[in-house]
Formats: structure tokens, sequence, C-alpha cells
């Protein structure tokens, strides 16, 4: 998971997928410069976190816990 220190919305997905047991690497955008580089590449030049990138390699930003597990599943 791709995030800030100060992005709620990254804050409440991971407080979602903790509480559903679901396991995460995340990456501060803010300190790393290649890891904004990619986020803004996946979303059209943007920073928009929280963005995931899941095992099969798709991403998708601001995704629902629903949306998560669904990719997971399909992954």
């Amino acid at each position: 998971m791709y995030s800030t220190t100060w992005c709620g919305y990254c804050r409440r997905l991971k407080t979602q997928l903790d509480s559903a047991g679901i396991g995460y690497t995340e990456v501060n955008i803010e300190t790393d410069p290649e890891a904004a580089a990619f986020v803004e590449n996946v979303n059209g030049g943007n920073q928009t976190v929280p963005t995931l990138v899941f095992p099969d390699g798709s991403a998708s930003t601001n995704p629902s816990l629903a949306d998560v597990k669904k990719q997971l599943a399909a992954s």
C-alpha cells in the first residue's frame, strides 16, 4: 500500500485491512521518491493514495475493503 502519514483514507483502509486479517506492506510516498513516481505513473500524474498493488501486478487507487477482497480472490 502506497500511502502518506496524513492521509485519512489510508488510515481507514489500513484499519479495515487489519480487522479483516489482510496483510500489506506500507510505503510512504513522502519519503520514497521512487514510490511517489510509481504512484504518479499509475494515477495519471497524481500522487493519489492509498494506491494498492496486488500480487498479480494490478493496481487500485482508494479501493474499498470489498474491492480489495475481490481483487485478492481473483489474483
